[in-house]
This record gives structure tokens, C-alpha cells and sequence, in this order.
């Protein structure tokens, strides 16, 4: 497990540069952290990253973006999402297969269904733009 403190997003977006290194195809990233923390933020920088030249917004309405880079990245949230039956609707079991780099925001609605091997990041808002940002790798990963 690994913990950093940032004080900025661009320390957040540092932070995000460094999982993508690490990150391949088939990865998956599951996120956790309340409203404001940053997820969005992180996806961002973490897009940018795996050289996707794509605007990145929540999607939030959308439920999925994806996003051109050298390994496609799909970016979900589970907000609304309570169940299997919601969450087969929106394809995510094909997307598992497709060999993407899945990135998942609100997981905690759906981690029953997720990957052992995903990547677990959680934000933490700590003050007004300090965030504690914890990465921890499930079996596999």
C-alpha cells in the first residue's frame, strides 16, 4: 500500500503520472472518495499520462467516456449504478474483456463485480487542496 499527501493538483496530477508507468493493458482502477475529491482530477492526469489527448470530464450522465491513447481507457461512474442488473446495462462486463484500461469512480457501488486484481485508489479531501491519496493492489496486480 502506498499513501501520499498533496497540497495541489499538480502534486495530485504527479501522483497519477506515477501509477500510470505502472499501469497495462486490462488494468483496472477502482476509486473511492466523496464528492469534490478529486477523482475527476486524478483521471486527468492519469489520461494524460497513458498519452490520451482527450478532454476528460466526470461522466456522471454518460455513466461511460472513453478516451484514444496507445491503450484505450474507459472511464465510469458508479453513482448511480445499485446492482448487477444496472450495471449489465451499461456493458461493463464487455468492457472487462476488451483489454482497455478501465478507470471506475464510485467502485464501492459495484465492487462485488470488479476485478481481485483491480487497483484500488482512495482520496481523501484533507483540507482545502490537500487530499490524502491511498493506492493499494489487489491480488495480481
Amino acid at each position: 500500500m502506498e499513501k501520499y499527501v498533496t497540497h495541489s493538483e499538480e502534486e495530485t496530477a504527479a501522483v497519477a503520472g506515477k501509477l500510470a508507468k505502472e499501469l497495462r493493458a486490462g488494468d483496472v482502477v477502482a476509486f473511492t472518495g466523496g464528492l469534490g475529491a478529486g477523482k475527476t482530477a486524478f483521471t486527468r492526469a492519469l489520461a494524460a499520462a497513458l498519452g490520451s489527448g482527450d478532454d476528460v470530464s466526470s461522466p456522471t450522465f454518460a455513466l461511460v467516456h472513453s478516451y484514444r491513447a496507445p491503450v484505450p481507457i474507459y472511464h465510469f461512474d458508479m453513482y448511480r449504478i445499485s446492482g448487477f442488473d444496472d450495471l449489465y446495462s451499461t456493458g461493463f462486463f464487455d468492457y472487462l474483456d476488451s483489454g482497455a484500461i478501465l478507470v471506475i469512480e464510485w467502485s464501492e457501488n459495484v465492487a462485488e463485480f470488479l476485478p481481485e486484481s483491480r487497483i484500488n485508489v482512495d482520496i481523501k479531501v484533507i483540507g482545502e487542496s490537500d487530499r490524502e491519496i491511498t493506492i493499494e493492489r489487489g491480488a495480481g496486480a
